[in-house]
């Protein structure tokens, strides 16, 4: 697959209790099919969230948002538009950055999750600012990073969104 110009159609997932932002980099193709977060079937990344807030998988857009809504938690990608050839991360070319200070401005933000490197290094690269919220790096759920399962996803995540181990009350 060449390179295409592509716009992120679809906006954060956030309202006035999102306290954890979750960046990705720029959805894959698949997500902008479904024309929302993480729509690869592959992605790890809502049998990771449901794991993580001890919530049932969920299935379809509506039940991911209440999902994130539940457990205060906001997602985003950082780029709004880019050259990419289908979804490799590797091939982004022409960044267009989305603006995060409306997510930071709006809902009371303490820390920012990168779902892999791309997408840290493209925030620190384009919207890292100082004296916002604390930015960690994570392993990314992408089927790309297939040496990490999601038990080792779980681990690495919890402790940045807060959450304890299961049954560690």
């Amino acid at each position: 697959m060449g390179m295409m110009h592509v716009v992120h159609t679809f906006g954060p997932v956030y309202d006035k209790q999102s306290e954890i932002l979750i960046l990705g980099s720029f959805p894959s193709v698949k997500s902008r099919e479904q024309g929302f977060y993480y729509g690869h079937p592959r992605n790890r990344f809502w049998k990771v969230m449901a794991k993580i807030c001890e919530e049932e998988i969920p299935v379809s857009v509506d039940e991911k948002k209440d999902l994130l809504f539940r457990n205060h938690i906001a997602l985003w990608d950082v780029i709004q538009s880019c050259d990419i050839a289908g979804s490799s991360d590797s091939s982004i070319k022409n960044v267009v950055p989305n603006q995060m200070g409306m997510v930071i401005r709006e809902a009371p933000i303490r820390a920012i999750l990168a779902n892999g490197r791309a997408a840290y290094r493209m925030f620190q690269k384009f919207c890292d600012q100082e004296g916002g919220p604390l930015v960690y790096s994570l392993p990314s759920t992408s089927p790309a990073n297939a040496a990490w399962s999601v038990e080792r996803l779980v681990e690495a995540w919890r402790p940045a969104m807060g959450k304890r181990e299961e049954g560690d009350r």
